[in-house]
């Protein structure tokens, strides 16, 4: 079947540079978004402990709540865009995930708010897979890395702006305030409206039924669940060296929250560079071993970044340690959309990638375990030192299609 499929193949003409980069920015600001709309309730968890009069684990328990509706808005979204469009699906899930957000600043208790959270887990799960396969099939393959890099450089970028309204807005606004800027967002959708086109690898070959779109996701089960264990660990690499460092550098060195602020956008605009590096190198090297370089440089600073005693050195460390753990997630975007079936493009690679935080959500409780019986340093040194030697097996025994033409079935 699929050689009759690849004898029909026409390859697509390259669009115009103007339309590809509108799609790139699309999903580059996507994703931007959602990860600010998300990361505004860390820098908070104190505040909405004390508005809704519960303890400061309910609001964590909403943070979770969040992170495990995302499969379920992946797998929704995604199979909606490989049906009717990407653009479409955009569109939609943008909005969707803005008014949610734009809510939750108007909630009036913790039931209402806690649902809200897991509307907008449903949003945040979409946006992904449907901006990444927007955005990749939009740009010639030749320039697939570097845009992988910066699509998902997108995420770290996120994190940064809610730093930074957390520091402007929220001490002379409130708590609401914050939430309500997370849902100008909503204006990008007026933008994708207006200047981006539809994906043309989607307007020739993939216009199929919910049948066949199932079908081809459920016959691929091999290659998700690969992809599922790779993504919990990409996850546990990511979020085990991010979200509990703030508190290991409070804890462990009595640095200042002013300080450790400062170090987290140093560490923040590290792991943008590195993103976008080494997903330029992939271009050139190849997905999986520019991926096990940059593990490589991770798994070489982990003594420093762990370890460190000058506040110099652990500055260098993070960010260093940031540019190899993001240099291998800026490869993703495009090594998940090459290995997907081409009629399932929009639903797979999102859903395993929202599959891999759900089943790395344990990471922080488990860090923080050993923290308790080997100490601070030894516990997230050594997660870490696993995790990498796990993850590059991982990606050693898998394969990749670098160059992969979409629209060719197969």
């Amino acid at each position: 079947m699929s050689q009759t499929l690849d004898t029909k193949f026409q390859p697509l003409a390259a669009p115009p540079s103007s339309d590809r980069w509108h799609a790139v920015v699309a999903g580059y600001l996507g994703w931007t978004m959602d990860a600010l709309d998300f990361f505004i309730v860390v820098f908070m968890v104190d505040i909405l402990a004390q508005q809704f009069q519960v303890s400061k684990a309910a609001i964590v328990w909403t943070i979770t709540a969040t992170l495990a509706m995302r499969p379920v808005g992946a797998l929704l979204f995604g199979i909606l865009a490989d049906r009717f469009g990407r653009r479409r699906m955009l569109i939609a899930n943008v909005l969707f995930f803005s008014t949610v957000e734009l809510l939750c600043g108007f909630a009036t208790s913790y039931q209402m708010f806690l649902a809200l959270r897991i509307l907008f887990g449903i949003g945040m799960g979409g946006e992904w897979g449907v901006g990444a396969s927007l955005a990749l099939e939009s740009t010639p393959t030749r320039y697939r890395g570097i845009l992988s890099g910066l699509l998902q450089s997108g995420y770290s970028m996120g994190y940064l702006l809610a730093a930074l309204l957390s520091r402007v807005v929220l001490p002379h606004l409130g708590w609401r305030a914050m939430f309500w800027v997370g849902g100008a967002p909503a204006l990008l959708a007026l933008y994708i409206r207006t200047r981006v086109k539809e994906s043309a690898v989607w307007e020739q070959h993939g216009r199929h039924d919910f049948g066949t779109i199932i079908r081809r996701s459920l016959a691929s089960w091999k290659s998700l669940i690969y992809l599922a264990v790779l993504m919990t660990l990409m996850h546990a690499l990511s979020h085990g060296t991010q979200d509990l460092y703030p508190d290991f550098l409070k804890s462990v060195h009595g640095l200042k929250p002013a300080t450790v602020s400062y170090l987290a956008i140093l560490y923040n605009i590290g792991a943008i560079v590195g993103g976008i590096l080494f997903g330029h190198y992939s271009e050139r090297f190849g997905r999986r071993r520019t991926m096990l370089a940059a593990l490589g440089l991770s798994l070489m600073l982990i003594p420093f970044w762990a370890f460190a005693n000058s506040v110099i050195l652990l500055a260098a460390a993070a960010t260093f340690m940031q540019v190899g753990v993001q240099g291998a997630w800026g490869i993703i975007p495009a090594h998940l959309n090459e290995l997907a079936p081409e009629e399932a493009r929009g639903v797979v690679p999102g859903f395993a990638y929202q599959l891999g935080i759900l089943l790395a959500a344990p990471t922080n409780t488990i860090e923080y375990a050993l923290r308790d019986r080997f100490g601070y340093s030894w516990a997230i040194s050594g997660f870490e030192i696993v995790t990498i030697l796990l993850l590059a097996t991982v990606i050693a025994l898998g394969t990749e299609r670098k160059g992969r033409e979409f629209g060719r079935a197969g």
